[in-house]
Order: C-alpha cells, then structure tokens, then sequence
C-alpha cells in the first residue's frame, strides 16, 4: 500500500497517494482552469509535480505576481517548439524568463527574417489551439542524453553532461522535449496572447569564443488587453529612445572610430550636461562638501591593493610606461583614500564629505553596450565621506536628503528605496555589519521613508542603500546608491585621532547621487521626450523673423535676451514662417518669438509654447523677468 501525503490548502486537509501528480486535486478546489500551479513556501511546483511529502500549498492563479513568470518561461518553450518544427536542422540553446517576457537561443547557419518571425508565431499559436498537455519527466541522465543526440540537439546535450546529476528533469508537450528544471503552466492552451518581438545575436554560454546564436526575444500575458497594453508600452518606449532621440536633437555622438561604449558630448548636450554639473555643485556646496580632481591612471599596485584586480573584473588591461604598470580607473576610491591619508586626521575634522565628478573605464562586454545607458567611458557624480560612527546615522540622512532634493529638480517625485542587507559572502565583522545596517535603516526610518529591505543584495564590503526613480512611462531606473565599506578602510589601514588620544578607524561611506553623467543623461531624454524644461533646454528660445526686413529686430532681442543670461538663437533661413516653426517644433526648442512689423514697431514679440501653440504678443520687458523666474525656480513646465 502506497504511503499517504497530507496536503494542506487553506483550512483543508488532502490525502494523495506518494508520487501521485498534484493535478489531482483540481477537482477537489473547483478552481478549473484558474489553477495554473502550487506555492509551497517559497518553491513553486507545477501540477505534474508529484506529492512527495507533507506540505501546505498555496494555489497561484493568473493574478498571482509569480505566474507571469512562468506564462513566459512556458512560452519560451512553446517558441522553441515552434522554430524546431519549422526549421528543422536547428539547434536549441536555452530559453528562460526575463524580467519583460521571454527569449530562445537557436543555433541557426541563415539568420531569422521579420517574415520568418511571423510564421513561428503563427506556429506557436496553432499549438497553443492544440492544449497539449505540458508533462514533468524525470530520466536516467544517460537516457536523457539518448533522447537529445537521436534529435540532433548537441547543445542540449553538452547542457546535460556539464549540469545533469544522476537523474534529470525535462519537460514534454507534443513531440517536443526540453531540458528544465521547470515549473511550467498545465498546458500550451494558456499560452495564448503572443508576440514575437526582435531577434539578436547572442554567444553560447556568454562566452565570446564559443558559437554565435540567435536569440529570439517576445513576450505574452493572460489577456489580449494586457498584451495590447504592453504593445502600447514598447511603442511608447521606442519613441523615447534615447539613442534616436540623442541622434535627432544632436545631443551626443557615438562613433566605431571612436570605439564601442565610447561617447561624445555635442554642444547642445554639453550644455544641459554644464548645467546639471554645476547645479550639483552648487548644491554639494550647501551641504558641506569639499571638491576633489584625481587623474585618470594610476600604477596598477594601487589596484591591487584595493582589491579590484582581485574582485573587479571589467578592467582595461594595464600599460606599460617606462618599465613600471599603470592602470586606467575603474572607481574613484582610491584616489579619494590617498588624499585622506595625505596626512594623519583628527576627530575634530570629521566628517570629511569629499565629491568628485570622475570619470572613470570600464571594459563592459559588447554585447551588454546600450548608448548611454551602459558604456565603457563615463563620469560618476561620485563622493566619499570619512566620518565617525557616532556620526554615521546622521552622515546618511543627509546623504539622503541632498539625493531626493536633487532629483525632485529634475522631475523625479516618485521613487521606490531599497535597503541591502549582508550577503553570504563578506568583509569585515558580523558586529560592524549589524551596526551598519542599523545605521542606514535608522535613517531612513528618521527621514519617514518608505523602503523595502533587499535581503542578501549588499555587496561584499558593506551595506547599502538604493533609490531607483520611475520615470514619465512608469520605468525605474537606478540612481543613487549609498555604501558603507569595511573594506578599503581596513586595506589602506585609515585611521583618526580620537578625542582619548587613540588611534580608531573611520567608517567609510561610498555614495552617487545621480549615478553617472551619462546614464542619467540618457534617463533624462527618455523620460522627457527630448521636451526638456526651461532651464535645461540648450536652446531656450528661437527668434523668428517673418522677413529679411525684421532680421535686425530680432538681433537686437537676440543681443538683449543672451546680455541677462537666456540661451537664444535667430533662424535667418530664407524659409516661411510657417517652415520655420515647424523645425522649432521639431527641435523642441521650448519658445518661438516670431516678429513682425507690429512686433518691431510696439517692441515686442508674438510668444508660442512648444506643444502649447500660440500665446500672443507680449512685451519683452514683461517677459523677461517671467522667464528669469521660471529658470531660477527649475520649473518643469511654463505657465506665463
């Protein structure tokens, strides 16, 4: 006789046979086709799953945040069915979840077309019709392996011999079988709002040297409302990339002779970037900080001493000058830890708040290179704060305060705050750990915050804390972070005079408001559209003139604008009027005064609004100081 599992589901109690597939409590829930899977604690178990022992579990149903996941990871098989029956011949590589929808890397001698997308998703479709049921397997390591090279599946089967144990789990729909570790939805039947989205090119295990593949990327949801919505997301996404956008508006420039990841600013991006720079300045000011410039290399000893030639690896290779290796900068730490040590440091001088905007390089793989978003040359707004631990709780406060001024300027109100606690692996005591993470959790508790704790996610050197900002589409981007260091603190040995006349060693805080000129920069044009506010507009204003006649009028306001600050240009094209506010438009340049002989003869100008349109005649004394008012208050929209 078969042992009995008992099987709790809210206040019930049910009985199965051991190995007996969970499914067969469908009937018993009358939840039919709504149940997709089991959560048993933190594991989740499909229904093909058999009872093994005692367990409490949870029914997960569409609503569920866990089922998007495994929708996707279901339709990844589903696409890989579909490609192996359509093409035949073609290797599959690995097909999980992503944090959007899906992908599948196939290995494939002629590249996918749009029209060859179309066709796999038609395929998926029809066997999404078919309701195939979607079945566990476990097999002998040695029969799975069997399977995989009678279908030709040498990927699968070099996955198999390096990952496999004695037993392994696949999983079957149809004809079709899958080295996985699951879980996966009851059948293809639930996978029926698709989309195919792009292809491109990936490496087998990420490794450069290995086979290129393609990667197929989709997504797919419950309902076709939500996949529309979804569409409707990317569409709008595409609009805003920042890539085009920065391409249009001649905002900054990448180039292969340049190098990949490598970036230059234009002028009308080198503006806004002087802007944001010196308002960060003037702002880390107010707050007590002091300015730091450090080079660009430095010898590769001091790399070594800090640690990053043995945890860091996205480093250039060092360069050989004059028999003696340098390396160019990965951080700015070090250089902010010589100048600390630039002489011994008393109690009474703590905290000492220094920032610097350093650029530093980073050799990131090519294929994760994304504009500006992830390149390998950028400037952090970096600053580092030396202080004691009876200082430290109040050190993050403000750390915090000047961060969550600083992106309210820009337009950013609604953020979500993360706290990140001791991983697995660390440095430093477990005493100075928990007196670390009380410290940040006390501030931002003080500081009325909401926050959510990142179990696990600090780094090795100390805890930290994370603001990510959602931006115009509802994306959230990471910005600042704050860190607490045992590490460098103990390797270049800091020390402080304490008032006892002893030697004590500062607690060292690492911290980037904004994250990186670039980054930001990128964050920035997306979430604005190119559509900047006033104040970060490289152009402000665009003078119009309707005829040759009204030129000299309009250098005159030129002349006068630029003499109290306004950054104005003059279309003197031969163009009409009206061309020439549509390339104002096109430009986003937040005003258009367009002049006239009425304009010229009554001193004044007819003001349009970018999106607004026409707002009539305004005096230029009247003006002005409107305009000066809306810059000086860092106004995100204008209101006249």
């Amino acid at each position: 006789m078969k042992e009995l599992i008992k099987v709790k589901i809210g206040e019930s109690v049910f009985s199965l046979a051991k190995g007996t597939p969970l499914s067969e409590l469908i009937p018993q829930l009358k939840l039919g086709d709504k149940l997709l899977l089991f959560k048993s604690g933190q594991e989740l178990l499909d229904l093909s799953f058999p009872a093994d022992h005692d367990r409490e579990l949870k029914p997960v149903t569409a609503s569920d945040p866990e089922a998007l996941e495994i929708l996707w990871h279901s339709a990844s098989h589903l696409l890989a069915q579909a490609v192996l029956e359509l093409f035949p011949g073609v290797q599959a590589g690995v097909g999980p979840a992503t944090e959007t929808g899906f992908y599948y890397d196939f290995l494939r001698d002629q590249a996918f077309t749009p029209e060859d997308l179309v066709a796999i998703e038609t395929r998926m479709g029809e066997i999404a019709a078919e309701d195939l049921p979607i079945r566990r397997l476990i097999l002998k390591k040695e029969e799975a392996i069997r399977i995989f090279e009678e279908r030709g599946q040498k990927l699968k089967v070099e996955l198999i011999q390096e990952k496999g144990g004695a037993e392994v789990t696949c999983y079957e729909q149809g004809d079709f079988i899958d080295f996985c570790l699951g879980p996966h939805l009851p059948s293809t039947g639930y996978i029926k709002y698709v989309k195919l989205l792009s292809v491109s090119g990936a490496y087998w295990k990420g490794d450069e040297r290995g086979p290129q593949l393609q990667r197929i990327y989709g997504t797919a949801f419950f309902s076709q409302k939500e996949l529309n919505d979804y569409l409707n997301f990317l569409e709008e996404a595409r609009k805003r990339d920042h890539r085009r956008l920065g391409q249009e508006l001649e905002l900054f420039h990448t180039s292969e002779d340049l190098g990949a990841g490598l970036v230059i600013w234009q002028p009308k991006g080198a503006i806004i970037r002087y802007l944001i720079e010196n308002f960060w300045k003037e702002e880390h000011l107010k707050d007590g900080y002091d300015f730091i410039y450090s080079p660009h290399i430095a010898k590769l000893d001091l790399w070594k001493k800090s640690g990053h030639t043995e945890f860091y690896e996205a480093m250039y290779p060092p360069l050989e000058l004059e028999g003696c290796q340098y390396q160019l900068k990965p951080m700015n730490c070090p250089f902010h830890i010589i100048a600390y040590k630039s002489r011994q440091r008393s109690y009474r001088e703590l905290p000492l708040r220094w920032a610097e905007l350093g650029t530093v390089y980073r050799y990131e793989r090519s294929g994760v290179l994304h504009g500006l978003l992830r390149v390998r040359g950028f400037t952090q707004d970096d600053a580092h704060i030396f202080c004691r631990e009876d200082q430290l709780e109040d050190e993050i406060k403000g750390v915090i305060r000047l961060a969550i001024r600083l992106l309210r300027a820009f337009g950013f109100e609604n953020y979500q705050i993360y706290l990140a606690t001791r991983p697995d692996k660390y440095v430093g005591s477990l005493a100075d750990w928990e007196k670390a993470e009380k410290a940040l959790e006390e501030a931002l508790k003080s500081s009325s915050l909401t926050y959510q704790i990142d179990q696990g996610e600090g780094v090795f050197y100390g805890p930290k804390i994370d603001i990510k900002i959602r931006d115009a589409i509802g994306r959230l981007w990471q910005c600042t972070t704050v860190q607490l260091d045992f590490n460098l603190s103990e390797r270049f040995d800091l020390t402080y005079v304490g008032e006892d006349g002893n030697f004590h060693r500062p607690f060292m805080v690492h911290r980037a408001l904004l994250g990186s000129m670039e980054r930001f920069f990128g964050v920035l044009i997306e979430h604005y559209m190119g559509n900047f506010p006033l104040w970060l507009a490289p152009v402000q204003m665009i003078i119009l003139p309707i005829a040759d006649r009204h030129e000299a009028y309009a250098r005159e306001i030129l002349s006068g604008l630029r003499a109290e600050g306004l950054r104005v240009k003059v279309d003197d094209s031969r163009e009409k009027i009206g061309k020439k506010i549509r390339q104002a438009e096109i430009e986003k340049i937040p005003l258009m005064a367009i002049v006239g002989d009425k304009e010229m003869h009554g001193n004044s100008l007819s003001l349009r609004i970018h999106g607004q349109g026409d707002q009539g005649e305004m005096k230029i004394d009247t003006l002005l100081p409107r305009l000066k008012q809306l810059i000086q208050d860092k106004s995100l929209e204008i209101k006249l």
